[in-house]
């Protein structure tokens, strides 16, 4: 919402908003692009001119006063996905970004290849892209890369947010169940996808992850073309990757599109999973001029996205690494990804599982396998939720019990600042602290790294 409102006043409009509280570095942001914000939410707030437009965000309920107000004074409304849609993808060409896992990354990967292409693209992306430094861009070419969100849209729209994307080419990363609290089976989620694939047009295109099967045959099912991409060699593809070579500053690989060997590439963010992710940015984009050795060049530079196997700091030899990983197939390809950059390195990873679909017992087993490679693992046992069903919740001491099971130092706290002590007082030399959430971890990061200084100066 806040980028979107970012967008509006970059294109010439008045924009003025609505909160319960604003927090950095949103306020800061907001506050450099002089857009007005106020606090509390309030009918007084509609008050200072007629709003041409009032944009809902999915967080408001029914019964929000300033929501109230906007029905009783009929005043024009829409929420967020719909008003982006009709204000700036309407006679463009958009490519949507879709799947459980790899969103923002992709979405900012193929943002960041069209400009090194000189498409000059618009992009609204899900995190603050290090090549832009902010989660939007307003360009003059004819594309808009967006992030395709299969959350619902707002309380008067419990579809998914994607459908209002009008997507012409799609990225289809992976389809397994989250969102728990939205999607009652794996069946229900994929009708979602359902949904999305059907709106692409017989001249449209999408790619699509061969390491998910189902999707794959979901998208078949549509009238787009289809182009299936894989850095596993063992799934057949037309997109490949060959001769991986990871290092502490990325990846190498080869590029095969249909058989025809393209080149080397060096992709700047480490990870299997981001190579997978930089081949279906390459299968979507190739048809709209990207060349490889545009491709290349905006592969080696990209910077990748914050809270994305960010670098927090290191004090004394003790590395800090921020993640927005909550899911367990997340949580998994993210430690192989650092174990592959730092191979020689103790990772020690702290989890703090926050959302909704991580706190339920749902995928209790796979959390159980998802931090092989840690060498140790901290936990923060969640508060109780209303939204998490009594006898639902995930199990955190059975959780530590099946990992040390498996040979991993395993452990759980019920608070950050315990925590932050047990790391900073038994972290050594040589370790890779990963730290976990899809929310701010209490400022757990922060709050380490200046433990570390204090007892090791």
């Amino acid at each position: 919402m806040g980028s979107f409102a970012g967008m509006l006043k970059a294109v010439g409009h008045v924009v003025t908003g609505s909160d319960q509280n604003v927090y950095p570095p949103m306020s800061e942001m907001l506050a450099a692009w002089g857009i007005e914000v106020m606090t509390p939410y309030r009918p007084e707030n509609l008050d200072q001119a007629r709003p041409d437009l009032v944009v809902v965000g999915n967080v408001i309920r029914r019964v929000n006063p300033e929501a109230t107000a906007v029905r009783t004074r009929r005043l024009p409304a829409m929420s967020f996905p719909a008003a982006f849609g009709a204000l700036f993808l309407r006679g463009r060409h958009p490519v949507v970004v879709v799947g459980t896992h790899g969103k923002t990354t992709t979405s900012a990967l193929a943002a960041h290849l069209l400009v090194t292409a000189g498409l000059d693209p618009s992009f609204l992306v899900g995190g603050v892209t290090g090549n832009a430094g902010s989660n939007f861009r307003v360009g003059q070419g004819p594309h808009v890369v967006v992030e395709g969100d299969e959350y619902d849209t707002a309380y008067f729209d419990k579809g998914p947010k994607f459908l209002h994307y009008q997507p012409r080419t799609a990225i289809f990363t992976s389809m397994e169940l989250d969102h728990a609290d939205i999607y009652r089976d794996e069946a229900h989620y994929a009708s979602a996808f359902r949904r999305f694939v059907d709106l692409l047009p017989p001249g449209g295109l999408v790619a699509v992850s061969a390491a998910w099967p189902e999707a794959v045959a979901l998208a078949r099912g549509g009238r787009a073309t289809v182009v299936t991409y894989a850095a596993d060699p063992a799934r057949e593809a037309q997109v490949r990757a060959e001769g991986l070579m990871h290092h502490p500053d990325g990846v190498r690989f080869d590029l095969l599109d249909r058989g025809s060997l393209l080149g080397r590439v060096h992709l700047a963010v480490p990870g299997l999973h981001n190579v997978e992710n930089a081949l279906g940015a390459w299968a979507a984009l190739r048809p709209l001029g990207v060349s490889f050795e545009a491709y290349a060049r905006g592969c080696a530079s990209f910077l990748g996205v914050k809270r994305r196997q960010e670098i927090r700091g290191e004090v004394a030899g003790v590395l800090v690494v921020d993640d927005f990983a909550h899911h367990p197939t997340a949580v998994r390809e993210t430690i192989h990804a650092l174990r592959a950059r730092w191979p020689g390195r103790r990772l020690w990873a702290v989890f703090e599982p926050r959302s909704n679909t991580s706190r339920r017992k749902l995928h209790q087993a796979a959390y159980a396998g998802a931090f092989e490679g840690a060498a140790r693992v901290s936990l923060k046992i969640p508060e109780k939720h209303d939204q998490v069903p009594d006898g639902e919740e995930l199990d955190v001491p059975r959780l530590v019990q099946d990992l040390r099971g498996q040979g991993i130092e395993a452990d759980a706290a019920a608070d950050v600042p315990a925590l932050v002590a047990r790391v900073a007082a038994e972290a050594r030399p040589g370790d890779v602290i990963l730290g976990m959430s899809n929310g701010s971890f209490g400022g757990f990061h922060a709050a380490l790294l200046g433990a570390l200084r204090e007892r090791r100066p």
